[in-house]
């Protein structure tokens, strides 16, 4: 299997803002106060990065990332205050990218700092050298909150500067020969698109114990990542590009009924998509299978979830859950796998 089966020839289950926790019944209520029913689409958690891939059968993760060049912003959230908490842990006190879902209201995160996040990614993947390829996902936030007079944070920019220090904080945990990076796939190609078409993705044997960063947004952060990097030479992330352009390769697809052909034709040509098996807590209160079903069917590489296999909901139960047909922590894709492929040989975690 790892000549013959390429990195785009798997399907894993992913986790949906793998950080997230369930904020405390107080600010709970809050917010249902504030904004309704939208509160039901935070009302979801999930365990320790590491208990997700030891048990959860999860290869790919989501991390929203902020910036926070002095330390402090995030330290002492809106939400925290009015319920009576105290300040958070004196590690959101120090400068770097925290992992948080949206400023001041929902906050609470299992691995608060980007650091810490990828530290406990590469610990686990120190120990289980095995695995397949796991995908880090990350949506770049700087997005103000404005609702009435309430004096939020104003998340930094992702400009350029902040751009370079995100590479920087990754490349301090993870070494280059541990990351598949678009330099590693564009190889001696003029462009990555042209490489992934024409040459492929590394072999499994090639990415097995490594990870792969892929970046979440489009466009304007997508044309700042690639100022001056031209088809991503240097960088860490895909870019969520489209077909045609020449950092083109990851692709993210998230509505995978409205979008099934497209993923199928895209994984056919030989790009990675990301898709989502469900949002918002919808699928999972109602326990219905349709979106899941044609994210599977699609052939997108991810397919992403708040309810992998052995978790379970917090706030209402459901059997609802998302893996993969079958017992195995990945599986040969069903749309572009090749001939031979055995699914119980992709992984050895």
């Amino acid at each position: 299997m790892d000549r013959v089966v390429h990195l785009n020839e798997l399907q894993v289950v992913g986790s949906h803002n793998s950080y997230h926790l369930l904020a405390t019944q107080e600010e709970r209520d809050l917010r249902r106060a504030a904004i309704g029913d939208e509160e039901n689409g935070l009302e979801y958690a999930h365990d320790p990065l590491a208990v997700q891939f030891s048990r959860q059968e999860v290869r790919q993760i989501e991390l929203d990332v902020f910036d926070d060049p002095e330390g402090g912003l995030y330290a002492d959230p809106f939400l925290r205050r009015v319920t009576g908490g105290g300040p958070l842990t004196p590690t959101m006190s120090n400068a770097g990218m925290k992992v948080l879902h949206v400023q001041d209201v929902d906050y609470h995160s299992n691995c608060q700092t980007l650091k810490n996040c990828l530290r406990s990614v590469k610990r686990w993947s120190d120990d289980h050298r095995g695995h397949a390829p796991i995908a880090i996902l990350l949506e770049l936030k700087d997005t103000p909150l404005n609702i009435g007079n309430i004096d939020f944070v104003d998340p930094p920019p992702f400009d350029e500067a902040a751009l370079n220090r995100l590479d920087k904080e990754i490349r301090s945990v993870f070494p280059a020969n541990r990351m598949i990076t678009p330099d590693v796939v564009r190889g001696a190609r003029a462009t990555l698109e042209e490489a992934v078409l024409e040459d492929g993705w590394p072999t499994l044997g090639q990415s097995r114990g490594k990870v792969i960063f892929l970046m979440d947004n489009g466009d304007p952060y997508r044309s700042r990542y690639l100022a001056g990097h031209p088809s991503l030479r240097g960088r860490v992330l895909f870019t969520n590009s489209e077909p045609g352009q020449p950092d083109a390769a990851f692709l993210k697809r998230n509505d995978a009924i409205g979008d099934f052909a497209d993923i199928q034709a895209l994984v056919e040509q030989g790009y990675v998509v990301r898709t989502r098996s469900d949002a918002d807590t919808v699928e999972a209160r109602t326990d219905d299978p349709t979106v899941r079903r044609a994210a599977l069917r699609s052939g997108a590489q991810w397919v992403s979830t708040d309810y992998p296999p052995n978790s379970r909901s917090v706030v209402f139960s459901t059997p609802y859950h998302v893996n993969l047909p079958g017992p195995d922590v990945a599986r040969c894709n069903p749309v572009n796998a090749p001939p031979g492929c055995v699914s119980a040989w992709l992984d050895a975690a």
